[in-house]
């Protein structure tokens, strides 16, 4: 074999499979036929945020990778979720999640998606058994019982033993295996910047809830000597779009009212990017010598800080199989227990956070109402207010 492993895909789960798989003794092939922006203000630059729950922070640091990151990551303390469905826009329900009640840590801790590949890259490249290769993608898959053979845009060919596709909701090797996905569209799309800010956020991350979807405001270290935190702003389709188009002065007036204002006026403090919201989980997560991880394997609105943590859940399950047998790496009987180990965990969650998207996006008053009653019940009830915190963290199941 040529490799133990090829990954398909060079996005941040891309990215982490390879530091994962190959500070475990894999040889690793990474490719991705896009190098990664690794530049906040380049051209193509993905302004998103991740935030690492718990859980993802422990396999980041087992892959030996939160040393790297750790200096650059704003810890998040509460989770707010305020209710603004009244008449106005203004906090009606307003409810604080704090980590102390279920954690002697935090939540999670924040990193911009850019600076991530950015680390994670340049950690790749000291890695002596591991071949990352920006600029080069997968075009072919053909597998066998041993082993498979992957072709690649530059002409040639890898012979591995086993292909993790990190490559995307439109996943190119997971349609070359024939596995099918379910897809709920919901006519929404985020908008996606940095703001600054004259009030600071104390760690604190905020999801208002009116119409259209949630305005999340996610802790960013200061910019320029001011508070700073990224923003998701998901709506209806052609609302965001026109939101999109508008000059900064109009932004920053529409942002500034659609937070309610509880940082202060928003300044806006980068650039800004638009992507099309789905919920989508694959029917299989596995084929022959191929496992599906990440948006490969499963799309969710970015409620909750669920989608990279439910992709590091995927290599959490893949890399301790192989490190249980590896021997048996990519054979059929690792990637049925890879199946059945995560399937049922990702087929509720999507379906979980499709309902929450579908509740946050009301607009008749009566059924906001109705949300605003329920978020109210659901905190005041401590053990229920417990395990919806455990079960996001991922520490509950």
């Amino acid at each position: 074999m040529d490799y133990d492993i090829l990954i398909s895909g060079g996005g941040i789960a891309g990215l982490t499979a390879a530091a994962a798989f190959g500070s475990a003794g894999f040889s690793v092939l990474c490719v991705d036929p896009a190098p990664p922006v690794t530049e906040r203000e380049a051209a193509g630059a993905d302004l998103r945020t991740t935030a690492f729950l718990q859980p993802a922070r422990d396999f980041l640091d087992q892959c030996g990778l939160w040393a790297r990151l750790e200096s650059h990551a704003m810890p998040l303390q509460v989770m707010r979720i305020i209710d603004a469905g009244g008449e106005r826009p203004e906090p009606r329900v307003t409810r604080d999640f704090d980590a102390e009640d279920i954690s002697e840590r935090p939540f999670g801790w924040n990193l911009p998606n850019w600076l991530l590949r950015r680390e994670i890259s340049a950690h790749l490249h000291e890695m002596p058994g591991v071949d990352f290769r920006p600029g080069t993608g997968t075009t072919t898959l053909f597998t066998r019982e041993a082993g498979a053979r992957v072709g690649l845009s530059d002409g040639t060919h890898a012979n591995v033993r086993l292909v993790i596709a990190a490559d995307g909701r439109n996943s190119p090797m997971r349609r070359a295996a024939g596995i099918g996905v379910r897809t709920t569209r919901f006519g929404q799309k985020a908008l996606a910047f940095a703001v600054t800010h004259p009030i600071p956020h104390g760690n604190v991350s905020t999801e208002i809830h009116r119409t259209g979807g949630p305005f999340t405001l996610v802790p960013l270290p200061d910019l320029d000597g001011q508070p700073s935190s990224a923003v998701v702003w998901m709506e209806e389709g052609p609302k965001a779009e026109a939101l999109f188009k508008l000059d900064t002065p109009a932004l920053e007036a529409a942002m500034s009212e659609r937070s309610c204002h509880i940082l202060g006026p928003l300044t806006l403090a980068s650039q800004r990017t638009l992507w099309p919201i789905i919920a989508q989980h694959a029917e299989r997560l596995a084929g022959e010598r191929l496992a599906l991880v990440a948006e490969a394997a499963h799309v969710v609105p970015p409620i909750g800080a669920q989608g990279l943590n439910m992709s590091l859940n995927d290599l959490r399950a893949l890399h301790a199989l192989a490190l249980e047998a590896p021997e048996r790496l990519g054979d059929r009987q690792m990637l049925e227990r890879y199946h059945r180990q995560r399937i049922l965990d990702i087929r509720a969650r999507v379906a979980g956070i499709t309902l929450l998207n579908r509740t946050s996006m009301l607009s008749a008053p009566p059924l906001r109402d109705a949300r605003a009653k329920a978020l109210d019940a659901f905190y005041g009830i401590a053990p229920v207010r417990r395990t919806l915190m455990q079960l996001g963290l991922g520490t509950r199941t």
